[in-house]
């Protein structure tokens, strides 16, 4: 009794990933207001950048909470960023942030 051999499929080629695209609402230049931006500065700049600058400010400052790091301490320039609260989590930070831009 002769074992049968199973004819090999040829392997499938892998489709080549399109190279991802920014999206066009993220890279438009948004005007922080004059509290925002005595934080990341004044001039227009994409959303991206913006987020950037911010975590790059806390960061610098030492604001990411110790024990949650979700958590973001304000200081005196972000406090009138965060409407005068002590602390925000990072993911209200964003809608906080979004009242300052044009």
């Amino acid at each position: 009794m002769a074992a049968k051999k199973k004819a090999k499929k040829p392997a499938a080629k892998k489709a080549k990933k399109a190279k991802r695209k920014p999206n066009a609402a993220f890279m438009k230049p948004v005007q922080p207001d004059a509290v925002l931006g005595a934080v990341v500065g004044s001039t227009p700049m994409p959303r991206t950048e913006l987020t950037k600058k911010i975590w790059a400010y806390i960061k610098k400052n030492g604001l990411q909470d110790k024990k949650n790091r979700r958590n973001i301490n304000a200081d005196d320039k972000l406090k009138l960023v965060f409407g005068g609260k002590a602390q925000v989590n990072m993911f209200q930070m964003t809608a906080l942030v979004a009242k300052h831009v044009k």
